[in-house]
């Protein structure tokens, strides 16, 4: 096990529940209830706004934006676009999550748009998104991953050169990649796979931690190792979907150094 991500990742968490950051989300309406309670759980402050007419206010007063494209229309398209180019013009971090990249002509364009709006300095998929958001290689099954964490971690790094940012791979073993640096998180379960829009909540909690930590690699790991660790805890109370998601919450919003020391997989 690393030593630094111990150590990164619980000074994170004591930084990010003490200063309780805004975090701006234009998400999807199938995960916005449930990202904004997560985000609540670790000890953030949740916006969820999409509204053209007030986003660049919102990225304004938020510490971080995370932009997911989950559930997409024109209007919203103009909206993540100003939002992102707010978002860099005032330096401050941005997510993006490029929910079933791929999969239609619309996402693939939706998601030349953001970048062409401003390079997120964090991009967090499953494998065939993160392969998709760069070219047209990836098989996508709607939003469901059909390629393994590690077979798309050659394009990740080349998307982390194209934005100059970070790269995540979400997987059985989770990918963060910036230049030369690169973490491997393996905590977590299976069950996380049968509740949908856990990975969306895994790039609003990168937007947490963003918020609190300059280092947006350490950020990112971090987050994915807090999240590894909260689904590992809720499995271990329920073995069926729907509790999970409450045991899930629970998790997040329990955790303490103690249990990361004890839980954390991570190299």
């Amino acid at each position: 096990m690393s030593q630094t991500i111990l150590k990164n990742t619980i000074e994170d968490l004591e930084s990010l529940r003490s200063k309780v950051p805004l975090v701006h989300n234009i998400t999807n309406y199938v995960v916005m209830n449930n990202t904004a309670n997560a985000l609540l759980a670790i000890g953030a402050s949740p916006i969820m706004a999409h509204a053209i007419e007030e986003v660049e206010e919102m990225v304004t007063i938020c510490s971080a934006t995370v932009i997911n494209i989950g559930t997409l229309s024109e209007p919203w398209i103009q909206s993540m676009e100003k939002a992102a180019k707010k978002a860099v013009s005032l330096g401050k971090p941005l997510v993006l999550d490029p929910v079933g990249a791929g999969a239609s002509n619309i996402r693939n364009a939706a998601i030349r748009r953001i970048l062409d709006a401003g390079n997120p300095t964090i991009v967090r998929g499953n494998a065939s998104e993160i392969l998709s958001t760069l070219s047209s290689s990836g098989k996508t099954k709607g939003v469901d991953a059909t390629d393994s964490s590690e077979s798309a971690v050659e394009t990740g790094k080349s998307l982390s050169k194209v934005t100059g940012g970070v790269v995540v791979i979400s997987g059985a073993t989770d990918y963060i990649l910036k230049g030369t640096d690169s973490a491997q998180i393996s905590n977590g379960d299976v069950l996380m796979t049968k509740v949908t829009g856990l990975g969306c909540t895994a790039s609003a909690l990168c937007g947490a931690f963003a918020a609190v930590q300059k280092d947006q690699f350490r950020a990112a790991t971090s987050a994915m190792a807090v999240m590894g660790i909260a689904g590992e805890l809720a499995k271990s109370k329920t073995s069926s979907p729907g509790s999970f998601q409450v045991a899930f919450l629970d998790a997040l919003y329990e955790l303490n150094a103690d249990t990361i020391k004890q839980r954390l997989n991570a190299k």
